[in-house]
């Protein structure tokens, strides 16, 4: 696998976003395709007006099926036949379809194993066109039945959500000891298996002002988070909190974590976001296929300008090749581990798997004596 380049599927986003101005920009560093085997999925039609938009050159191998991609080129799948009208700026039903019909082409050869990860461009919600986001998208349309877990990364932090998409109000009904403690194993797993990270340190947000103040602003705290973290721990899980978010960050406490988990929405994001605002990355844990993105909208006030930045895009790809590469490693012992050194009757539990059995003594006849 060292020597196999990685096949990333990068999908072309709203077409009248900015979406086909990250990939041709992202792709000028021609360095970018000794890393990886870009497969870009949409209309080359919409990408060539991109192109002549932006006035710049990006030349395309087009192909109709992911077989035929080739090493140290841009290539481009056609998935998307019929003519789409782009209208630079413009939300449009048309540009959000044409956009989910990329994401729907790029998953089926993810099953079929054709492309190793995929990274998405933007697609956002909008009068024109109602949607409930990618994350929500992709595990309706893979078999993780709505348990992934998005990973907002930058240079200074991990931070994941326990409740998304959803107004304050319904908070707190939706946080419990079940669905935290699920959250904060797919953290630690995730952690261990996608970025090497072999004994992750997780620190788990309060939901209430000052971590609930000993049950005087909230029993969250105490009732559900309290007891999820000791119980993890008592297993082996380095989970620790709750932490009121103010102090939290505003004293630095969150650079001795691998990785946290917020309670909602603004909690996690708006201190991410005041860390670093630009270059964020998505990585998706608990989806069944490796899936990144920009932390970027459309961008819809500056498309066609030719001023939108790929830092983004290009590091959405990197960490896309990393995690493929380090789920490789992390897995390939695993495939054929060790067997038992001797079996007792009955007893098939891990003790005997990796126990050792002692030296016999030996006997001594009267002579030796």
């Amino acid at each position: 696998m060292e020597n196999k380049k990685i096949r990333v599927a990068i999908t072309q986003g709203d077409t009248n976003g900015i979406g086909q101005e990250l990939i041709i920009k992202a792709f000028e560093d021609l360095a970018m395709l000794e890393l990886c085997t870009p497969i870009i999925y949409g209309s080359p039609k919409v990408a060539t007006y991109h192109k002549n938009a932006l006035n710049c050159q990006a030349n395309f191998n087009i192909i109709t099926k992911a077989e035929d991609a080739r090493d140290g080129q841009l290539n481009f799948l056609t998935c998307i036949e019929e003519e789409i009208k782009v209208e630079l700026g413009t939300y449009t039903e048309t540009s959000g379809t044409a956009a989910l019909s990329a994401i729907d082409r790029a998953l089926e050869d993810c099953r079929k194993g054709l492309v190793d990860a995929l990274v998405t461009n933007p697609i956002d919600n909008s009068p024109a066109f109602h949607f409930s986001g990618q994350t929500r998208y992709l595990e309706d349309h893979t078999d993780s039945f709505g348990k992934s877990l998005d990973i907002y990364i930058n240079d200074h932090v991990r931070i994941a959500l326990a409740t998304c998409q959803q107004p304050l109000k319904m908070v707190t009904s939706t946080i419990n000891k079940e669905s935290v403690m699920a959250q904060i194993k797919m953290l630690r797993d995730s952690m261990k298996r996608d970025f090497r990270i072999s004994n992750p340190r997780i620190a788990v947000l309060a939901l209430n002002p000052k971590a609930g103040e000993d049950g005087m602003i909230g029993t969250e705290e105490q009732e559900i988070l309290a007891p999820t973290i000791h119980e993890l721990s008592e297993n082996g899980v380095q989970a620790f909190g709750p932490y009121a978010s103010d102090e939290f960050f505003g004293t630095g406490q969150y650079a001795a974590f691998d990785v946290i988990l917020a309670m909602y929405h603004d909690q996690g994001l708006t201190p991410y976001r005041s860390l670093t605002s630009e270059d964020g990355i998505v990585y998706t844990a608990g989806l069944p296929i490796i899936r990144t993105a920009p932390d970027q909208t459309c961008s819809m006030d500056i498309a066609g300008k030719g001023v939108a930045d790929a830092s983004a895009l290009r590091k959405a790809i990197y960490l896309a090749i990393d995690i493929t590469r380090n789920q490789i490693h992390y897995d390939e012992p695993l495939a054929n581990p060790l067997k038992k050194l001797y079996k007792e009757k009955r007893d098939e539990s891990e003790k005997v798997r990796f126990a050792i059995p002692k030296p016999k003594t030996p006997q001594t006849t009267p002579n030796e004596q």
